[in-house]
């Protein structure tokens, strides 16, 4: 239980719904699930209850993350009950305290923060997050693996490098403990309570920012973005008579829609079923542009086709002897991308680099 009393907390905030989980070690999904509902107008400024005590979570207006309990009716957020199985509508994976709350309160935490209407977008963006974003912490808080290690075995796969420092939730864990453990030994329970609820703030401010970022990003950049890529795959055989080459006239957020684009759109006789190589600008069309390898869809740094072998590493004048197209800037040496210093050569590097 927290060091304040939470009747107290009710009296001094009494227009502000109290909000109650655990006490005890934390976690990445109840610290956002708090972040989430203080985004909505009726819980600014929401005081916060950590405490495991049945009476003291009677009192709370809304509680996440423990009390054995759904209900939305009565804003009870718990997923640890063993009958407990909802997920996110279309989703597989069962929804933690983040998952419940986002479900119930997401659209309208979108349209606070962005501004936006009920409508497609809307419904677009939630679906998103949800997917982008959201649900790995409840894969995360429920013990989901991305793939399950013996599937992993099966098929004589190991990781090449330990990343479990690498993550939302691992930074989260790093507030459980306390920088100088030394100096906690003489506080007394209270205190100890105390400087744990202040570093759950912190943890909670913590992944509410990177939810905000996500959001943010997604309703600024990634959505308006749709139509932008769409046009441009409509005009890119003007580039490639196979429809190879994607041009954009600025950069964007554009591999989602354009895979989304070509499985949703009928591919003509004599066309590529797939973009290999996107253009675009550094910063105006003026100036310099780059050549991007398209990513496999969810392989991660694999790619449909590299940049040319000899290319990979090169630079100027060196990039100029290999391509015959003076103005090269770079191509890296993975060969997922490259520069040139004008679209025309940027184009010309594209169009040499579909005959490797």
């Amino acid at each position: 239980m927290t060091s304040e009393n939470p009747a107290k907390k009710l009296k001094m905030d009494i227009d502000a719904p109290l909000i109650g989980t655990h006490s005890g070690h934390f976690h990445a999904d109840e610290a956002l699930a708090v972040s989430m509902l203080r985004l909505l107008p009726t819980y600014t400024g929401s005081p916060l209850v950590r405490t495991r005590d049945p009476e003291t979570l009677k009192n709370c207006h809304t509680v996440v993350d423990v009390g054995a309990v759904y209900d939305d009716a009565a804003k009870r957020y718990d997923h640890h009950q063993r009958e407990f199985t909802t997920t996110f509508p279309g989703h597989n994976t069962k929804l933690s305290s983040a998952g419940l709350v986002y479900m119930h309160f997401g659209k309208d935490i979108i349209a606070t923060v962005t501004g936006l209407s009920p409508g497609a977008d809307l419904d677009l963006l939630y679906e998103k997050i949800y997917t982008d974003f959201i649900e790995a912490f409840d894969a995360n808080d429920n013990g989901v693996n991305v793939i399950a290690p013996q599937d992993l075995q099966k098929a004589g796969l190991e990781k090449k490098f330990e990343d479990r420092g690498f993550s939302i939730a691992s930074v989260v864990n790093r507030y459980n403990y306390s920088p100088d453990k030394a100096a906690d030994l003489g506080k007394s329970e209270e205190e100890k309570q105390a400087e744990e609820d202040k570093r759950f703030a912190k943890a909670s401010s913590f992944v509410g920012e990177q939810f905000l970022y996500e959001l943010t990003d997604r309703a600024n950049y990634w959505l308006p973005a749709r139509k932008l890529v769409k046009e441009a795959f409509d005009a890119r055989l003007q580039y490639d008579p196979q429809g190879r080459i994607l041009v954009l006239n600025e950069g964007m957020p554009w591999a989602d829609h354009l895979y989304n684009l070509e499985k949703e759109t009928p591919i003509p006789d004599g066309v590529a079923p797939q973009v290999l190589y996107v253009l675009f600008p550094e910063s105006t069309p003026e100036g310099k542009w780059r050549i991007r390898a398209v990513s496999k869809e969810n392989s991660g740094f694999e790619n449909r086709k590299d940049l040319p072998d000899p290319w990979k590493g090169m630079r100027d004048e060196q990039l100029d002897a290999l391509t015959g197209i003076p103005g090269g800037v770079f191509v890296h040496a993975a060969g997922f991308i490259g520069g040139h210093k004008n679209y025309d050569g940027a184009l010309a590097m594209a169009k040499k680099a579909l005959e490797f």
